[in-house]
This record gives structure tokens, C-alpha cells and sequence, in this order.
């Protein structure tokens, strides 16, 4: 009988890490959870007391101890890298486009797409790419897909599924800090349920600092995420910033081993408000850092398709030292 063995990928160069910044920079004070210890006994409830200032305020947080090491985050920048790489014409295949205006997310988005994409009303182009990867499940079978990724998809698939597996462990943290059920949030994001959950891959490409001074150094404009929660695998090219309270603007520090989390609008709006969507944007980075081509490796979480997100929030406030509750109850 013939063996039937699976052909190792091809090998791919491997990406670099940037070194970080040496600029003084006003860095954004954000919580650093080490979710390692979630499944000690009273680990959850002690993560949910250190994640409960973060999601009230800056609605950004970074976790670290998540299991990922650093060859399998450096590989998926490689697989990123090694596609952003193609020629134009091989990556940008019209069929396989993703289309934000039409509410399709899968697929390949080309920096200054069809050539009309300028900033701020001036002729400096958009400078981002980026392609979206859908879950590997038969409901999402005919999604773009570009056939670069099919040789490694089943690292790709492992990635995602745990990446997932991770926001399970954030959704059941924001469930213990509104009081509500464990699973009440993790049970609505399953892997094997249609949504428009995805792994991508973007590309920020460096402008000249006379292009970039006519867009106010903007490489992306302040936004917030509209799905349930955003992973971003920590990079050194400092240039994302959230807005604070103050209406400041701080740059987020990278966290060696981390992954930058944010609450998205969709779960805002589930949590009647009490979980915190951050406007947020990229700009231009420092100067030892402006020429360097900015990769990003995400995970977007968005509930099941069939999901009602009414908003549903238990608690007003508690005092975790002493157990004392002041609930309010949203139905």
C-alpha cells in the first residue's frame, strides 16, 4: 500500500524582528496579563480582577504566558512576509479580492486598491496592504483564498484555532467580571461556527517624510475595531497609538512574548457599554524606525453569525477584596 505522507511547505526566508525604538516616546500605560496561571485554582478570578481596570478604561491589554513560542509567531510573520513579497500581479488576482464597501472580509486588500485610494484629500496613496484568512471550515470552504496559503494552511489552521482558544480564555474573563455565566461569551465564538473571524497579515510600506508630512504622519486613520476582540502579535515598529481618556494620543509599548488584546464595538454594545471599544490609529514610525516595512500578524474575533448580541450586563461595580456587589441588570 502506498504511503500517503503530506509534502513539507516550501521553505521560506525567515522575518527579522525589528529591533525596537530608541525614541523617547509618550508610551500608553496598558495591563500586562500573564494568562499562564487560568487554569490554577482561583486563577480566573484572579486574572479577572487584573484585567477589570484595563477593560474599563483603556480597553487595551497585552497577555503573556499564552503558549505561543517564538518560532511559531516568527513563522507566521514568515509566511506573511514571503506573500507580501509576490509580485503585484500574482497576489492581486481580482477574484480574490476582499471588499470592505460590499461587507466581504476575506481575501487580499492591495495598497491604494484600483488606484483611488488617496488620504485626506490630498494625492498621497493609501500605503497598507493586507489579506484575510477565513477559518478552515466547510460553511467558509468557498471564501477567497490566495493558493499561496494552501501549501501551509495547516500551520495556518493550527494558528487560528489556537488563537481562538485564547480568546476563550479572555470572552470567559470578561463573563466572571460582569457576572455572568463562564461560557456565556466563549460558547457564541466557536471555531467550527460561521463568522467573520480571521487571520491577517498586513503591511504597512514606508512613505517619504514629505509625502507622510502632507497626511499629518497618519498611516491609518482613528478608528476602533467593530467585532468582539482583536489579538495583535507584539512587534517592535512603534506607531500604533490609542486615545486616551484625556484625548491624548500614547503610543502602545511592545511586550516581549506578548500579544496586544482590544475590545471591539461588538462587544461594547453586548456589554451595554461596560467593556471598552479604544479608538486607536498608526502613524508615522520614529525616525530610527520610518524605513522599515511594517508587518502585522492579527487574529479578528466576530461572533457566530447567528449570534444575538443584545446587550447583556450584570455588574456596576465590585469590590474584589472584599466580595461586596453593587450589581445593575440589563436584559
Amino acid at each position: 500500500m502506498p504511503s500517503v505522507i503530506s509534502p513539507e511547505p516550501p521553505a521560506l526566508p525567515t522575518w527579522k524582528r525589528p529591533a525596537p525604538t530608541k525614541v523617547d516616546l509618550p508610551w500608553a500605560d496598558i495591563s500586562i496579563i500573564d494568562i499562564s496561571t487560568f487554569d490554577e485554582p482561583g486563577g480566573k478570578e484572579k486574572l479577572a480582577k487584573q484585567l477589570q481596570h484595563a477593560v474599563e478604561t483603556t480597553g487595551f491589554f497585552s497577555v503573556t504566558g499564552t503558549g505561543f513560542t517564538d518560532e511559531e509567531v516568527t513563522r507566521q510573520y514568515s509566511i506573511g512576509q514571503a506573500f507580501m513579497n509576490l509580485p503585484k500581479d500574482i497576489k492581486d488576482k481580482p477574484e480574490l479580492r476582499c471588499d470592505f464597501g460590499k461587507g466581504n472580509y476575506f481575501g487580499y486588500r492591495a495598497a491604494n486598491q484600483a488606484g483611488e485610494k488617496k488620504i485626506m484629500g490630498t494625492e498621497v496613496l493609501d500605503n497598507v496592504e493586507s489579506v484575510n484568512i477565513a477559518k478552515s471550515i466547510p460553511e467558509l470552504a468557498s471564501e477567497p483564498r490566495h493558493e499561496f496559503f494552501n501549501q501551509y494552511l495547516a500551520e495556518i489552521e493550527d494558528f487560528s484555532r489556537r488563537s481562538l482558544a485564547l480568546a476563550s480564555k479572555i470572552f470567559t474573563l470578561f463573563a466572571l467580571i460582569l457576572e455572568l455565566p463562564h461560557d456565556y461569551f466563549s460558547s457564541k465564538h466557536l471555531y467550527s461556527s460561521k463568522s467573520e473571524d480571521h487571520l491577517r497579515y498586513m503591511i504597512y510600506r514606508p512613505r517619504s517624510a514629505a509625502q507622510d508630512a502632507l497626511v499629518d504622519n497618519r498611516w491609518s486613520r482613528a478608528h476602533t475595531d467593530f467585532g468582539s476582540l482583536t489579538l495583535l502579535w507584539s512587534q517592535n515598529v512603534a506607531g500604533l497609538q490609542i486615545k486616551t481618556k484625556e484625548g491624548d494620543w500614547k503610543y502602545i509599548p511592545p511586550v516581549d512574548g506578548g500579544i496586544i488584546c482590544n475590545v471591539g464595538d461588538a462587544m461594547q454594545f453586548w456589554s451595554a457599554g461596560y467593556l471598552k471599544s479604544t479608538t486607536h490609529r498608526v502613524t508615522r514610525p520614529p525616525a530610527d524606525q520610518d524605513h522599515i516595512h511594517r508587518l502585522g500578524l492579527f487574529y479578528f474575533v466576530r461572533p457566530g453569525d447567528e449570534v444575538d448580541i443584545a446587550p447583556r450586563r450584570r455588574r456596576c461595580c465590585r469590590d474584589w477584596d472584599d466580595g461586596a456587589d453593587s450589581v445593575e441588570v440589563t436584559e
